[in-house]
């Protein structure tokens, strides 16, 4: 199957996750007190590296490598996060926010596996790693809690976005409804995650 140019609707996506993961990453270097090229280089990682990640296991190009506004972006969340006091985001608002790139992220992920003929089962884990990769390098290069190590539902709103997408997929219901219910899906799981607190049982086992 040759893949086809993504859609409108699935570009947006892709570059307001881009721009939601990129300022979570700037931010954390902001937090740390960093320089403007260490907040870049978070910004940068965290912005592209789920995406990277799916890209390089699917055999597509690497996207960001070939659209200048993916690095544009990138950089610009950058300055705007050096140029903001971080007290701004204090609170849920930014776990909100990146809920929403999470869940845009995750169908963008498993939108564009199954356009390169990946099996559905393969391109909701794409899904997953698209929306959860880039926050992991992040918290793994700030010496941070990974969040595959929390058992908030966080991970599992990804899932749920990515298991929607296939699903709609399938079915063969029209697309653009399938991507938007999807993101409503797992944003929604993640805000009430968010809200109350919620989390899947850890092991007890001894």
């Amino acid at each position: 199957m040759n893949p086809e140019i993504l859609t409108p609707v699935l570009d947006w996506l892709d570059l307001a996750g881009v721009a939601i993961f990129a300022l979570t990453g700037a931010l954390v270097a902001a937090r740390e007190k960093q320089t403007l090229v260490t907040l870049s280089f978070f910004a940068l990682i965290t912005g592209v590296g789920g995406g990277s990640v799916r890209d390089l296991l699917i055999g597509a190009p690497v996207f960001w490598i070939h659209d200048a506004w993916v690095a544009a972006i990138c950089l610009g969340m950058a300055l705007f996060a050096w140029f903001t006091p971080t007290r701004w985001w204090e609170g849920r608002f930014l776990s909100i926010v990146d809920g929403l790139g999470l869940a845009a992220y995750a169908v963008l992920g498993t939108a564009k596996a199954l356009e390169y003929g990946v099996p559905p089962v393969p391109a909701a884990l794409m899904g997953v790693i698209t929306g959860c990769v880039g926050g992991i390098i992040r918290d793994v290069l700030a010496g941070r809690p990974s969040i595959l190590m929390r058992p908030e539902l966080y991970v599992t709103a990804a899932a749920l976005s990515a298991s929607v997408t296939v699903l709609g997929d399938v079915a063969g219901i029209e697309r653009t409804i399938v991507w938007i219910a999807a993101t409503a899906a797992g944003f929604g799981l993640r805000l009430a995650a968010i809200r109350w607190s919620l989390s899947l049982p850890a092991y007890g086992r001894d």
